[in-house]
């Protein structure tokens, strides 16, 4: 299983950023990371200065949102849906962005969900449960 350290998440998509800006050739992963990066201006400095993003800290309790974690669920997002793994994500996000006319407003729905699930297993000390995290993102329909 890949287990990136969080300077490893922030290094690469604030390389993702600097290749997009250079014209550097992207791999398949970046191409995905790029589209969202893209969607996010609002993060665009946060991903322009590396050495900043290994060192700030993204208190929840303060009302900050962490842009590499927004980023990293989408790109997980995406890359369930592309294997549709666990099986049902890819309809279930699907027919939410049919719901929602706009994929980046039902992957923000879905992150909700695959947030909770991910809460409760490190909360239980279970497995995450694949078919909660589905039924929550088919109520969103």
């Amino acid at each position: 299983m890949f287990t990136p350290s969080q300077a490893d998440v922030r290094r690469f998509f604030c390389s993702v950023y600097a290749k997009v800006l250079s014209g550097q050739p992207l791999d398949a992963i970046e191409k995905i990371a790029s589209l969202w990066v893209a969607e996010h201006p609002e993060y665009h400095a946060e991903f322009a200065d590396a050495d900043a993003a290994l060192e700030r800290m993204y208190e929840v309790q303060a009302g900050v949102t962490n842009p590499f974690l927004h980023l990293s669920m989408h790109l997980s997002i995406s890359e369930q849906c592309s294997i549709d793994q666990p099986q049902g994500i890819r309809q279930a996000v699907e027919l939410l962005t049919a719901r929602r006319n706009s994929l980046h407003h039902a992957h923000h729905e879905a992150m909700d969900c695959l947030g909770q699930m991910i809460w409760e297993s490190q909360r239980a000390g279970s497995l995450p449960d694949g078919a909660t995290y589905i039924a929550c993102v088919q109520r969103r329909v």
